[in-house]
């Protein structure tokens, strides 16, 4: 007797969801926590290599810091636009290091090796 899987409760989907949520809500008020003015977003990709940031989770994170009053500015190489998402994207690796008080990033990367004490990241191990 083949059993119709439809008819089994799903719930899964509902909690990740729900998972993402209080992620973006504790990471941003973690952030938040260290009482900065300006938060700088280094890159707004998810992997290394990758150009897709349409999606990121980083986007949640910096609308709720936002919502609070903090100014959020992006590091982006890939986006030639001087705006994403009413931030300004600074395009000068220096003076956007320079201008945030905390920078939020998805992984590590020497290239913020002279600002590490800056620097808010969830990666343990440097890596995808």
């Amino acid at each position: 007797m083949l059993t119709n899987y439809s008819d089994v409760p799903q719930n899964l989907i509902r909690a990740i969801v729900e998972s993402n949520v209080t992620r973006k809500d504790y990471i941003a008020e973690d952030v938040l926590s260290k009482g900065p003015r300006t938060v700088g977003t280094y890159k707004l990709t998810m992997k290394h290599a990758s150009d897709n940031f349409r999606a990121s989770a980083v986007q949640g994170v910096m609308k709720r810091i936002k919502a609070k009053g903090v100014g959020v500015i992006v590091y982006e190489p890939t986006l030639n636009s001087s705006e994403f998402f009413r931030s300004e994207v600074v395009p000068d690796l220096s003076l956007f290091k320079e201008h945030s008080d905390v920078i939020l990033c998805n992984r590590v990367s020497n290239d913020l090796a002279d600002v590490m004490h800056k620097v808010y990241t969830r990666d343990l191990f440097g890596t995808d």
